[in-house]
Parts: structure tokens; C-alpha cells; sequence
């Protein structure tokens, strides 16, 4: 496995010789494979999708809510391991914790008013390492122009979806 700093190094080369070896297109696949469970293919991977039995579901695996703020927490703590990397920060250890308010009414559809998505997201990062508040304060300033769960969180992003009635 090459080093968080290889990396860094081939991403930047890679992206200076031309950009489109830096934008690769992100998919999944999957289907229902029982009320609410859901079964999906990213990459070479299967991950398993369920909603808790308070709403309709086995408690298979984690919902699709817990999936978005285990994602923007995954990615915070990557983030931040790679922008330390790059800003020469000591970083020992990251620890992220996140939490998301939402208001299942929106979902329902039983108040227009309410949004279906997460209300308020809250994220605490507590960075280890022998470095001064200030130089990691430098680091969560990096982390948050550059994470890019972050940045599906914190900005609209177009969405073009299409219904392909099969047989």
C-alpha cells in the first residue's frame, strides 16, 4: 500500500498532466432484496442498506441516513490524515463524531414545510498529535474547504434523475 504522501504525489501528477485523471465518476448499483433492505455493488464491494424495524425494517444494516453521516465522517477523518500529510501537521490520531436532526414528517409527507433531509448536522473533530491549536485549527480550516462529503452536505449539487420502467 503506498504512503498517504505517494499518493498525494501521483494524484497531483496525474492531475497537472491532464485533470480529466483526476475526476472518475462514482457509481452504485443495487435493488431491494427485502422490505427495506437494499442491496448495492460499489466497486468490488457489497454493502447492505436497512431501515430500523420502527420504521418497516429487518435492522439488517445501518439506514441510509446513518450511511450519510458515517460518509462525512469517514471522509472528515481521510480528509484530514491527507491535508495533514500535506501541510506538514503532525497528526496521530483523529477522532470524528457526527450528528444529524431529522424530522421524519418531511419523509411522510405529512407537513410541506418540513424539510425531508437532515435539519442541522454537527460535527466534532478532536485532532491528536504534538502540534499547537493553532497549526490544527489550520488543518479543520483545510479540511473544511476540501472535503468533498463536506462539501455534498454544505452545497447544492444538480441532480438529474430518470425512471426507466423495465419489464
Amino acid at each position: 500500500m503506498p504512503s498517504v504522501s505517494e499518493v498525494i504525489a501521483t494524484l497531483t501528477g496525474a492531475a497537472e498532466q491532464d485533470p480529466a485523471n483526476v475526476q472518475p465518476v462514482v457509481r452504485t448499483a443495487g435493488h431491494l432484496t427485502g422490505t427495506t433492505e437494499v442491496t448495492l455493488k460499489a466497486g468490488r464491494h457489497t454493502v447492505v442498506v436497512d431501515e430500523p424495524t420502527a420504521l418497516g425494517g429487518g435492522d439488517a444494516a445501518p439506514g441510509p441516513v446513518d450511511y450519510a453521516v458515517i460518509a462525512l465522517a469517514s471522509c472528515q477523518a481521510i480528509t484530514y490524515r491527507f491535508w495533514a500529510e500535506k501541510l506538514g501537521i503532525a497528526l496521530d490520531d483523529v477522532e470524528v463524531k457526527v450528528e444529524a436532526d431529522i424530522d421524519l414528517r418531511g419523509w411522510l409527507g405529512l407537513d410541506a414545510s418540513v424539510r425531508s433531509g437532515f435539519s442541522a448536522v454537527r460535527i466534532e473533530v478532536t485532532p491528536v498529535g504534538s502540534e499547537s491549536a493553532d497549526r490544527y485549527q489550520e488543518l479543520a480550516d483545510a479540511v473544511d474547504g476540501h472535503c468533498p462529503v463536506l462539501d455534498l452536505f454544505a452545497n447544492a449539487t444538480p441532480v438529474e434523475r430518470k425512471v426507466a420502467v423495465g419489464a
